[in-house]
């Protein structure tokens, strides 16, 4: 059959399908598109003589799309993704952050930008990156380091290995994230004959491959001698589908359990194995319990400086890792047992293999009774009556109550994704969706839609800061116009919380993150007599886009807000003001952000000593 690279293309993605545990469906759940002169006769002209074969949605911002199908493909556990098409320029820059935040969460996208002329004849066009020292170059040069797989198709016929190439990526639940196809303007729209091969079904398992059996018994042998084992349960325990293999394993064994933000919701909150949130941002008895654990086993993480509190939080002398992990980065880290597989697989197979073995019940108590003590502090700072503004651990604790067990509450940047860490009550594994692996402002409301798409039989719950709602607001027109329903509770604070509250922990008193006029040509800080606040009304913003908006001055009319929200069918905006300086308490763990070693403040000096004095605590495991 004789078609365009683009038409060809387009067809290829639409019989792709994948399976796993005999489960079968189809890969692609449609393509967002913004059109320009790089894309509107290739890929543009395709979609548009055959809407059969993918949905198009048209967005209002490049990096938004991709956080959309980043939030898409989270959750279907990396089993589906959507296509996002730009043109050249700006609109194929504007993608590389999304790109960038796919690869870190090991998330499945696949990026379709413009590019430059392949045949060169035109040179240069319209806004081209001149080289003198390169004649191939292009701005999509920028996303090779932020994908995990980077192609240009110079030749139509080049599009065959190029997209099976990117389907052996998108699939891999151990190599995935953003898969760039760069595609020339004049190629997209150049015919060839195309195989019928190619365009037929194609369909990519998903196995689920065990560990080697010698590691599997040696690491069964380490959790036998071990007396203080704690699982920590990433990202990749949700993805695999391993929760009731891990609540199986915790109820044989009793060994407690703490979570990573990927990995929140491997446990129902109130299981007396789970100790909630681990790291920098996690509960006291989660960090209670990793401070003493001999043997740290790892589930689908990979480590990051949050989970081990910049190598703070296991601090038993001998301490040792067994690390259950698809991906070969990260199942050697902190010299651990490597058992790469599947964690489902790993977890059911350890299980057979520790048959009989508990550890002492005086260490499962103690995690029980932890367990139950940090459910008492949240109550406590669900209902904490802080006047004249809420806490913001009240707003999350009036939205997790309104919240059925199966709603999910999306979130990313600022200081909300560490409080809802620590304090939100999940109970569906996949209720829980905080952005963390790159922590993006602005992820919030576009990442929701793309989590609505994937599971519509779901309330979705936005919960989005004045700072982070500011970077990108536009996807609520694209949520309107689909009729796809968010609830966004938008939280304000007037200014940049997360980064005030660091910055008074280092001594700056909050420097340049105050919603504030100019004072005596200073921005001012949070003790000083600065300016007046800004006078932006985001609520207002949020109903000129086509959001229903309702305001609300007390706890009580966020919970009345909540309430009518439910019976809403469109997006509805809570807008609610809160404390920005009455937060969530650190509990007994540490991150690694440094403090100038010499400095004409006295607050900084003070911040260095204790600085230097947490930092003694950092270790590499070995």
């Amino acid at each position: 059959m004789r078609l365009t690279a683009a038409q060809a293309l387009v067809r290829f993605l639409a019989v792709q399908e994948i399976e796993r545990d005999g489960v079968r469906q189809r890969f692609f759940g449609g393509c967002f598109g913004i059109f320009g002169h790089g894309n509107v006769a290739g890929i543009g002209q395709a979609l548009y003589e055959r809407p059969d074969l993918l949905t198009y949605r048209q967005a209002r911002n490049e990096q938004a799309m991709v956080h959309a199908a980043v939030g898409y493909a989270r959750q279907c556990n990396r089993l589906g993704a959507l296509v996002c098409t730009s043109s050249i320029g700006p609109g194929a820059t504007n993608m590389v952050t999304g790109a960038a935040l796919a690869t870190i969460n090991r998330l499945p996208v696949l990026l379709l930008p413009g590019d430059v002329f392949a045949s060169r004849r035109p040179d240069p066009v319209l806004q081209q990156l001149e080289s003198s020292g390169r004649g191939d170059v292009s701005v999509n040069d920028c996303f090779i380091p932020v994908s995990r797989y980077f192609d240009r198709i110079e030749r139509p016929e080049q599009v065959i290995p190029a997209a099976l190439a990117a389907m052996r990526v998108l699939t891999s639940q151990a190599d995935t994230g953003a898969v760039t196809l760069a595609f020339p303007q004049d190629v997209q729209a150049e015919a060839f004959d195309v195989p019928d091969e190619f365009l037929a079904e194609r369909v990519w398992h998903v196995g689920r491959p065990l560990p080697d059996a010698d590691a599997l018994a040696r690491a069964a042998e380490s959790i036998r001698a071990a007396k203080r084992p704690l699982i920590v349960a990433g990202g990749g325990t949700i993805y695999s589908d391993a929760t009731d293999a891990l609540r199986a394993f915790a109820e044989q064994t009793g060994i407690p359990v703490g979570e990573t933000q990927a990995g929140k919701g491997s446990l129902p909150y109130d299981h007396p194995a789970n100790l909630g949130a681990i790291g920098a941002t996690g509960t006291f008895a989660a960090n209670r319990i990793a401070a003493e654990a001999d043997l740290v086993i790892g589930v689908g993480t990979r480590y990051s400086d949050f989970t081990t509190a910049s190598k703070t939080a296991f601090r038993d002398a001998d301490v040792a890792f067994v690390n259950i992990n698809v991906a070969e980065l990260d199942v050697t880290k902190h010299a651990g047992l490597a058992l790469q597989g599947d964690a489902r697989a790993a977890l059911e197979r350890l299980a057979e293999l520790l048959d009989g073995h508990e550890v002492d019940a005086a260490y499962r108590a103690q995690a029980a009774e932890l367990s139950a003590a940090w459910d008492d502090e949240v109550t406590r700072l669900y209902s904490l009556g802080h006047t004249p503004l809420p806490a913001q651990s009240e707003v999350i604790g009036a939205v997790n109550d309104a919240s059925a067990p199966t709603d999910v509450v999306v979130c990313a940047a600022g200081s909300m994704p560490g409080d809802l860490h620590k304090l939100w009550r999940t109970r569906d594994a996949k209720g829980y969706h905080v952005e963390y692996g790159y922590s993006c402002m602005g992820y919030e409301i576009a990442g929701g839609l793309g989590v609505k798409l994937a599971a519509p039989e779901r309330e979705v719950v936005v919960m989005v800061g004045d700072g982070s709602y500011l970077m990108m607001p536009s996807e609520i027109v694209t949520a309107v116009q689909e009729e796809v329903k968010l609830v966004i509770v938008l939280v304000d604070n007037r200014g940049f919380a997360s980064i005030g509250g660091l910055s008074r922990s280092l001594g700056t008193d909050g420097f340049g993150t105050l919603y504030r006029y100019r004072r005596d040509g200073s921005l001012g800080t949070d003790s000083a007599d600065s300016g007046a606040y800004l006078p932006v009304d985001l609520a207002a913003n949020a109903e000129s886009l086509g959001a229903r908006v309702i305001r609300a001055e007390t706890i009580e009319d966020l919970r009345e807000g909540l309430r009518a929200a439910r019976e809403e069918a469109r997006t509805t905006v809570i807008a609610v003001a809160t404390d920005r300086y009455e937060g969530v308490p650190s509990y007994e763990s540490w991150w690694d952000v440094p403090v100038a070693e010499v400095a004409e403040t006295d607050s900084v000096r003070a911040a260095r000593t204790d600085y230097e004095a947490a930092r003694a605590a950092e270790r590499r495991y070995l």
